[in-house]
């Protein structure tokens, strides 16, 4: 057993140093102490991991690291990669010319932001993943999520001033408890060492479900839905942005959002979601 000096008559870490002592460590107060701390987050780990084994994020059988899909799972899903769409960043099924290649639809018009990009195909085998984080408080995934997410948008972190996530309106996030998006946007700022200001977006009214509205009437569900409060508009203002939110399907919500952004000041906008909606071949 290791020797323990200077330890405190009273307090928290009185038990920290008798954990790690009774461990064979040799502790000396306050270098070590951080050893301590790291020593008894491992066991916890250690402990939890034996009463509650790391789960595959999709189907729920074991896996061998936290925040993993199982390999079948895995195998399912649709990871998105290049070739994409310079600006949308829809997959084009084969292989273009060009760094700036354009998908049809952003060919004829651009989108208000400037690129998007999105973790993988929200499809049948992906819904699982997005449904369980959104609606079943499944927020233990974030994250995982919050990994995927920076290696999909890596080019567009590294020009990112600010990360913003979509806000919910105060109703709805009310009854939800948590806004999903807020909790990607604050995953991808840890594992970026970047600023995320989870409060420069307002939603002024209580929108509708996007769900089951075409296009023209997502974009008429959404606009005007957004704005930057006077108060948070230094966070924004000349810088570019990264917006992120769990799904892009028609991109009415990010072009919302986004006008709101760059009408605060925002040099330019990027979004990056968990998935996004890909047509039918």
């Amino acid at each position: 057993m290791g020797r323990v000096a200077n330890v405190p008559a009273k307090g928290g870490f009185d038990r920290a140093l008798w954990l790690a002592s009774n461990a064979g460590m040799t502790l000396s107060l306050p270098q070590d102490a951080a050893r301590a701390g790291a020593a008894l987050k491992r066991a916890a780990r250690a402990a939890i991991d034996l009463v509650l084994p790391p789960q595959c994020l999709s189907c729920g059988v074991v896996t061998g690291g936290e925040g993993a899909l199982c390999a079948p799972c895995w195998g399912r899903v649709n990871f998105l990669s290049a070739p994409l769409c310079a600006a949308c960043g829809y997959p084009f099924e084969f292989g273009v010319s060009g760094h700036a290649a354009l998908c049809g639809p952003c060919s004829r018009r651009r989108p208000v932001y400037d690129r998007a990009r999105a973790v993988f195909v929200y499809d049948d085998a992906s819904r699982g993943l997005i449904v369980g984080f959104k609606h079943a408080d499944r927020t233990f995934a974030a994250p995982a999520f919050g990994a995927w997410l920076a290696r999909a948008g890596a080019e567009l972190i590294a020009d990112a001033g600010v990360i913003v996530p979509v806000p919910l309106h105060w109703r709805r996030l009310a009854a939800r408890r948590y806004n999903q998006s807020a909790l990607l946007a604050q995953a991808v700022a840890r594992q970026c060492g970047r600023a995320c200001a989870v409060d420069a977006l307002r939603r002024l009214r209580p929108t509708p479900s996007q769900g089951g509205l075409g296009r023209l009437g997502r974009a008429r569900n959404v606009r005007g839905a957004f704005a930057v409060p006077p108060a948070r508009r230094a966070l924004v203002a000349g810088r570019r942005v990264l917006l992120v939110d769990d799904v892009l399907t028609t991109g009415a919500t990010a072009e919302a959002a986004s006008r709101a952004l760059l009408a605060a000041g925002a040099r330019a906008v990027d979004v990056i979601t968990l998935a996004r909606v890909v047509r039918p071949a």
